[in-house]
């Protein structure tokens, strides 16, 4: 019975046509006029195990019911997609206010449960790995810096800077109107990265001034003002680099906008947090009796004496 139907009404192959290297399917199935209908289904013609034909009325009880159109198997389970789009607002929060109103509303029958998936079961996913990089990605900035100065005082100072150049990629995301996603978390990643090569140069010469003679303020303002172009020339290749993706509107700039933007106003509000704001900061936990690097002329003298 269930074979008659499949191929009254659906169709079924029997067959194959050849052309050359392409194959056909060859299908039958009755038509429009003998399977349109609740009657005519009922008429249609099942042989009997005695040879006669007799209908599909004569053997079942039809009746018209709401069911799928489709079934759909997934982990020896049926399943029932539901789509939606969102706009205009973030997917996390919008999924989230959606699943409350379904658990307050809705009550499904026993053995029925609902699962969110999706980009949102991406985006979770994602959000997970980004919490466990993020502390590594600190601690293992913060140990390569503490074997380059010798000094958890300038490590920390440096890593004060990092904390400090995510304000320019969230005005900026502010700005422009764009949810946080896990595209501008990596580009908060990204830039980080840059606010470390920056500290480490100003950190690092204003020392170096500082063992030449220079007392702390002093070389704290020698050291902003000559480190600055080359701390502005390092952000601006950037800059300028991520800037048209950063205005893109175009089909798939959705995922490289955030990250984009967030490096672009970043690295601008770096630019003057590392020329005013890390000087300062450096004179407030310099001390006169901090280890600092010899000065040319002592390295010269060392030399000669070894």
């Amino acid at each position: 019975m269930q074979d008659a139907v499949e191929t009254a009404i659906g169709g079924k192959a029997v067959t194959q046509v050849l052309e050359g290297e392409k194959r056909y399917d060859v299908v039958v199935r009755y038509l429009p006029q003998f399977r349109d209908t609740k009657e005519a289904i009922e008429n249609i013609r099942i042989v009997a195990s005695s040879g006669e034909r007799v209908s599909l009325a004569q053997l079942t009880s039809t009746r018209v019911e709401d069911g799928a159109s489709e079934i759909y198997r997934e982990a020896n389970s049926r399943y029932i997609a539901i789509k939606y789009s969102i706009r205009g607002r973030d997917l996390g929060s919008a999924v989230e206010e959606a699943m409350n109103k379904v658990r307050q509303r809705v009550k499904l029958p026993t053995g029925y449960h609902i699962d969110w998936a999706g980009e949102y079961e991406s985006q979770k996913r994602s959000q997970r790995r980004l919490l466990i990089v993020l502390p590594i990605t600190i601690l293992i900035i913060y140990i390569i810096l503490f074997t380059m100065f010798k000094s958890s005082k300038w490590a920390a100072l440096t890593l004060a800077n990092v904390s400090m150049a995510p304000i320019g990629g969230i005005l900026a995301l502010l700005l422009t109107g764009t949810h946080f996603s896990v595209s501008s978390g990596v580009g908060f990643l990204a830039l980080f990265g840059v606010s470390v090569q920056v500290g480490v140069i100003m950190i690092e010469y204003i020392n170096h001034l500082r063992g030449r003679g220079y007392s702390i303020e002093d070389a704290a303002v020698e050291g902003a003002i000559l480190r600055l172009r080359p701390i502005m020339m390092t952000m601006l290749v950037a800059t300028l680099g991520l800037l048209p993706a950063a205005l893109s509107r175009g089909i798939g700039s959705d995922s490289q906008r955030p990250f984009a933007i967030v490096i672009v106003g970043g690295l601008l509000a770096a630019l003057f947090i590392s020329i005013y704001l890390l000087p300062t900061m450096y004179v407030w936990v310099a001390r006169d009796t901090d280890q600092l690097p010899l000065a040319d002329a002592e390295i010269e003298e060392e030399t000669s004496e070894k």
